[in-house]
């Protein structure tokens, strides 16, 4: 009889601390998101062996629809790259969509990203510059950290550009603040 009431307690005590995280999880996440975040962009596969690791910068927004871990997030970026010999530097502009699914938690959050959208990518020597657009997609995953009224992430993305003579692979690295 007292193991059958100590399992019932136990039970309800696991649902009532199940239903406080629930509820703090929901309270921090806010249903539209705008944020900023820059890093390193590290070239990969042929691209690194022609440029070096560059910068990014990222505009975002966010829409979390209530009650479920997946999210949308459109994303607007700049990664800046320079020529490992010669003078000038390539770029890519890039606007994706992207599906965000966060794993349930408290604090420290993970979550895995990934989406498509329009590249384009621009190549300058100091004399000629060209540019053309294409097809991109990205793949990757980060960690966030609320705090009170915003959040910080950090995360890292595999990013290929697709062109007409192959692609383009590079991983930016990034931190930001989402609110």
């Amino acid at each position: 009889m007292k193991r059958s009431i100590f399992a019932v307690l136990a039970v309800i005590a696991l649902v009532s601390v199940s239903s406080v995280a629930q509820a703090q999880i929901a309270s921090v996440v806010k249903p539209v998101q705008f944020g900023i975040a820059a890093g390193a962009a590290l070239p990969t596969s042929d691209l690194s062996d022609d440029v070096n690791t560059g910068f990014n910068v990222t505009g975002t927004l966010g829409l979390n629809p209530a009650m479920i871990p997946l999210g949308i997030r459109v994303d607007a970026a700049y990664n800046r790259f320079s020529p490992k010999v010669g003078d000038g530097n390539l770029n890519f502009t890039s606007v994706t969509g992207n599906l965000v699914y966060k794993f349930p938690s408290v604090t420290v959050s993970p979550y895995a990203i990934g989406g498509a959208g329009w590249y384009r990518a621009a190549a300058d020597d100091g004399t000629v510059s060209v540019s053309d657009n294409h097809f991109g997609w990205n793949l990757g995953g980060g960690i966030t950290l609320p705090l009170s009224g915003f959040e910080t992430f950090i995360e890292a993305r595999y990013n290929q550009v697709q062109g007409d003579n192959g692609s383009a692979k590079f991983v930016p690295i990034t931190f930001g603040i989402m609110f």
